[in-house]
């Protein structure tokens, strides 16, 4: 059975895209910690970051970078913070969080609750500095 992740990569659920390639697809978490909380995760369904290939899994992480840039660049923070959790969605998948302080990238405080429209023009805001 398709990941949650599989089926907004092929366009079945709906999302507010941030950028994509031959392999990779961000998007913008709809359950966020912070406005500006991304997901970026290899198209190809693999449930385990580590089980990635070593040259995808550094494919990946330069992705991730200049999707963080953009990031940087629409959202005031101090820094991207990244984490790896894997454990909600069985899709390796990292989290590109604006961060001012550690407690932002805290999974165990509340998501934020943001409007289709808020979360449409943060994704339009990100992806101008794509």
């Amino acid at each position: 059975m398709a990941s949650i992740f599989s089926k907004i990569i092929a366009g079945e659920i709906r999302c507010h895209k941030i950028a994509e390639n031959e392999k990779f697809f961000a998007f913008l978490d709809v359950f966020p910690l912070v406005r500006g909380h991304v997901l970026v995760v290899l198209k190809t369904e693999t449930d385990y970051i580590f089980d990635i290939g070593d040259a995808d899994i550094a494919e990946m992480m330069i992705f991730s970078k200049k999707v963080a840039k953009a990031i940087k660049s629409a959202v005031s923070c101090k820094r991207i913070g990244i984490a790896v959790i894997g454990l909600e969605v069985p899709h390796a998948h990292i989290h590109l969080v604006p961060i001012n302080t550690a407690n932002d990238i805290n999974f165990t405080q509340p998501k934020l609750k943001l409007s289709d429209e808020e979360l449409s023009a943060m994704a339009e805001r990100i992806r101008s500095e794509w």
